[in-house]
């Protein structure tokens, strides 16, 4: 297994060392794993003067898959756009064709009490959703700032989707659907966009192929609600690029703490980037305090989606559990009673729960 390492900017760093230790804990019992360092975002811009740098491209390119950290800090907020951190974390997605994102919301027992929601309204919560990744409003052309015929500055963007591209995420999603409850909830706007009404009249055809799986729509609005209203009447979502970023991330704060929640960036093949579903915290960076357990399950997702090693991830997973069953807690997730620990801590105990 060759995996690339990008730390990236912020806590990264940090959390990406412990998922590593997992790998190193992994490799001395007889995986066999090859890991490359490179760096992506604002680090690679201190570097190179590029977010992306062709040096970071090519070890990606022949990597099997990528574990990332996280990008972004308030010091490159003056950069040039196209300069920034996360134009490296876009580039690197349309550069790989990482096309279908899997965001995860499962809220662990020992956790239902750092949830803002009633503790029966989100215990047993286990949704996912596939979200569109290289397409919609973020990439369609034609896009800009400008001056209108009356002279005024206006920003504009484009909401595209071709249907190969509605076709590929959807199968993704109704497949998924099949390994877990056979229910699927298509996400749109199709009462006010013609680009959605596009894609649900695709996602309903695409249907037609998996007759096992029973197919639901909801406008995004109403979805919105809906996740805090009822969110176990969910499974698998499938949605588009904007709509998928606004929803996957309030799906994370059902949890207790977006800190808990890993993510997958897959193409055609099931090659992989891996990374936590938050950001880079630069208010926490370098004080040994973020929670590193939605880098460690990244980790398990590898596993499991571009190396089907089922037993693995599932072997990260229990460790997971075990430290949180045993006490556990860094700062974001701790409650009375419960034991505080570091970002390295947490990942000493998980090392320990794999022993």
């Amino acid at each position: 297994m060759k995996i690339a390492i990008l730390p990236g900017d912020g806590i990264g760093p940090e959390i990406v060392a412990q998922a590593v230790r997992v790998l190193e804990k992994l490799k001395a019992d007889g995986l066999a794993v090859e890991t490359v360092t490179v760096p992506l975002g604002g680090a690679a811009y201190d570097q190179y003067g590029e977010p992306y740098p062709e040096a970071t491209r090519d070890v990606v390119r022949t990597a099997d898959a990528i574990l990332l950290g996280a990008v972004g800090g308030p010091q490159y907020d003056t950069l040039p756009r196209d300069k920034r951190p996360e134009r490296g974390l876009l580039a690197i997605r349309k550069d790989l064709g990482l096309f279908g994102n899997l965001r995860p919301a499962m809220l662990y027992p020992e956790l239902a009490g750092a949830s803002t929601l009633k503790p029966e309204v989100v215990a047993g919560l286990d949704i996912m959703i596939v979200r569109e990744l290289t397409g919609d409003i973020y990439f369609g052309q034609p896009r800009g700032i400008h001056v209108n015929d009356a002279g005024e500055r206006e920003g504009f963007n484009t909401m595209r989707y071709s249907e190969s591209e509605i076709r590929r995420i959807a199968k993704v999603a109704f497949e998924i659907a099949q390994k877990r409850n056979k229910k699927l909830c298509s996400v749109d706007k199709a009462n006010v966009l013609e680009c959605t009404e596009f894609w649900k009249e695709i996602v309903i055809d695409v249907a037609k192929q998996y007759p096992d799986v029973e197919l639901s729509h909801m406008y995004v609005d109403n979805a919105a609600m809906q996740l805090v209203r009822n969110p176990k009447q969910f499974d698998v979502i499938v949605t588009g690029n904007i709509f998928g970023d606004i929803l996957s991330d309030e799906a994370s704060m059902l949890t207790g703490s977006i800190g808990m929640l890993p993510s997958a960036s897959l193409d055609a093949n099931n090659k992989g980037l891996y990374e936590p579903c938050h950001g880079s915290a630069p208010d926490i960076a370098g004080k040994n305090v973020a929670n590193p357990l939605a880098t460690i399950l990244s980790l398990a997702m590898m596993m499991r989606y571009t190396f089907a090693r089922e037993d693995i991830a599932k072997r990260i997973e229990t460790a997971v559990q075990t430290v949180l069953r045993q006490g556990y807690r860094t700062a974001d997730i701790y409650e009375a009673g419960t034991q505080k620990v570091s970002c390295s801590g947490m990942g000493d105990a998980v090392v320990a729960a794999l022993a």
